[in-house]
């Protein structure tokens, strides 16, 4: 059994994309104090449309959606963005993280259409449709 399944979380994980690159519409923006004491910080929820798990947006993914949509978090609703899975750096060590492409989607994919996008890391196999992805 797979740790995610045995303690499933509210936030969405690299590892839930299962190394794909997706579509997906924001249907939701809130702020919410994330930690506990001196590392509770405020971050921006994205939610998404036909998805449970939410996304913790960080300042690069935000400042990307911004880029698209504004910097007025409202205007995103129903906005879609791409999302993957990218090794970034994070004090010292590389660890897997979701990022927003700068590709902005011109329109949304077909659910049985792969995205257009570099491949995913070899590791996690090829890019699929979004209804593959169980988050």
């Amino acid at each position: 059994m797979k740790l995610s399944a045995a303690y499933p979380g509210r936030f969405l994980a690299a590892d839930d994309l299962g190394g794909r690159t997706i579509a997906v519409t924001i249907s939701g923006v809130s702020v919410e104090d994330l930690g506990q004491g001196t590392d509770k910080e405020r971050k921006i929820i994205l939610a998404f449309a036909g998805k449970q798990k939410q996304m913790v947006c960080n300042k690069t993914n935000a400042k990307t959606i911004a880029t698209h949509y504004g910097d007025e978090t409202d205007d995103w609703i129903g906005k879609p963005i791409i999302i993957g899975p990218r090794e970034v750096e994070v004090q010292g060590n590389m660890v897997w993280a979701i990022r927003v492409s700068l590709q902005k989607p011109v329109g949304m994919v077909p659910k049985a259409a792969p995205v257009p996008v570099a491949p995913p890391p070899p590791a996690y196999g090829p890019s699929g449709a979004d209804e593959d992805v169980p988050f």
